[in-house]
């Protein structure tokens, strides 16, 4: 273990011996200087944004890929199915391999993969292109989330003002900024293309995709770096001190050999079940499920709950929805990156997700409403619904297993979480229409459950991951 400490970094150039001497340096520098480390994160977040781009594009245009190649029920399921597959997979692959081969060649790998899935699924001859393209991109997607996430924690200090956890909120924000711009894109191309080739919306949605994940990769040269944390822990002190002076404007050398530690552990899934990480994983594990639940049960399904309660078309039900997603979802998701700022993940959490079950259970109670109170009640829970989702769970989702998790295991971890995020979405688009069909608005009694679950959980695993700093060695 290192004995760096606050008054050696001052003088000049402070030694670094291990991860903990790094992430020391990080979160003692000056946030002024940090300005590479910033577009860093601003380019992971670039990230998050086509993850929710693409998972969004097609929810609009299913109709017309339908219409276009005369597709069975059977066919329909998979077109729409095959992406929430390969997000299962990319998941699992991609927090291992970002792990064990670094941030920045799976970062820029994953970069690639959406640009070929945009452009083979927008320019599909057939449906079983389509249906591979879709496939591909959701492993990009699977990728995506662990790398972005371990950059937000690792190019961030651990407190103060946009510390590691407030940046790491940010991803929900930006998820529902990304939907939003979605429709307006999809909105903006109705507009432009000629009335006879409507039937190309779909194509031109998802070849847009492509387009930042582009932009991307022209910068990347100038700005992205590895994350100087992972390679400290891989032992490959000169590039760790390299990113610090560039990215940070910290100036550091490499410790002598005799004061650096043992090699890493193995980059494994088993690690996640061992102590001191087997109960975070459980509990992860069990937020991640129950969020995607009852996110599906109410986002998926919002177009038709306002259709059912405005008695609404499909152009109002549509702007309906995204106007309680911009209004309620986007600010609290906002509110989220403060309150994670500021007060414990474990607190957040708990407060979300019981707002959540009161909505829920007051959904549930309402039933059908007929009258102008009964739909405006239904309408105020389903917004309170969403707010308490940006704040909490939705934002909660990502900081949670990032800073439970040491820079060796973080991306396995993430990836691990998100894999059953995505089995608690199939899921939910499995059962959901059954519940939906035999119990009506009665089904929210069991999606409530759902918000309700998560909170026994984080009474009874009392780790708090934003009281210390998991890559500081001292802790």
């Amino acid at each position: 273990m290192s004995t760096l400490s606050v008054d050696d970094i001052r003088p000049g150039s402070a030694p670094v011996a291990s991860v903990g001497d790094v992430a020391r340096l990080i979160n003692a520098g000056k946030k002024e200087e940090a300005r590479y480390a910033r577009m860093i994160v601003l380019l992971a977040l670039g990230g998050v944004f086509l993850d929710a781009y693409d998972l969004t594009t097609l929810s609009y245009g299913i109709d017309d890929v339908v219409r276009e190649f005369s597709l069975s029920p059977l066919l329909t399921g998979l077109v729409t199915s095959s992406i929430m597959v390969g997000t299962i997979i990319g998941n699992l692959v991609g927090g291992w391999l970002t792990d064990k081969y670094g941030r920045y060649s799976v970062f820029m790998a994953d970069m690639l993969f959406f640009v070929v899935s945009a452009l083979a699924a927008g320019l599909a001859p057939n449906v079983w292109v389509l249906i591979g393209a879709r496939f591909l991109m959701g492993i990009g997607i699977g990728i995506d989330l662990p790398v972005a996430m371990s950059y937000l924690a690792e190019f961030s200090r651990f407190s103060g003002k946009g510390n590691k956890a407030a940046r790491l909120a940010a991803w929900c924000p930006m998820w529902y900024a990304a939907s939003t711009v979605c429709f307006l894109i999809i909105f903006g191309l109705y507009f432009l293309l000629p009335q006879a080739h409507l039937d190309w919306l779909w194509r031109a949605s998802l070849l847009f995709g492509a387009v930042p994940a582009l932009l991307i990769i022209a910068v990347r040269s100038r700005f992205m770096n590895e994350s100087p944390l992972w390679a400290a822990n891989q032992g490959d002190l000169t590039s760790a001190v390299r990113i610090l002076r560039d990215a940070y404007g910290i100036n550091a050398h490499e410790a002598p050999a005799a004061a650096r530690p043992a090699p890493p552990p193995k980059v494994s899934f088993r690690v996640l079940f061992q102590k001191p990480y087997r109960e975070r994983t459980v509990v992860a594990g069990v937020m991640n499920v129950c969020i995607s639940f009852e996110y599906t049960a109410i986002a998926f399904f919002l177009p038709s709950i306002l259709a059912q309660f405005l008695g609404a078309g499909v152009f109002e039900t549509i702007s309906a929805s995204l106007g309680l997603n911009a209004l309620f979802a986007f600010t609290g998701g906002l509110l989220g990156m403060r309150l994670a700022w500021k007060y414990p993940s474990r607190h957040v959490a708990i407060a979300g997700f019981a707002l959540q079950f009161i909505a829920l259970i007051a959904l549930a109670l309402l039933g059908q409403p007929h009258a102008a109170a009964g739909i405006a009640l239904a309408l105020a829970m389903l917004a309170l619904w969403l707010f308490a989702e940006g704040f909490g769970p939705g934002a909660q989702l990502m900081i949670y297993p990032a800073l439970s998790y040491p820079t060796a295991i973080r991306a396995t971890g993430v990836g691990f979480s998100r894999a059953l995020s995505g089995i608690g979405s199939a899921l939910a688009l499995f059962i959901l229409p059954q519940l939906r069909a035999a119990l009506g608005t009665q089904m929210f009694w069991v999606v409530s459950l759902a918000a309700l679950i998560p909170i026994f959980f984080l009474l009874a695993v009392r780790h708090e991951p934003t009281r210390h700093d998991i890559d500081d060695s001292h802790h």
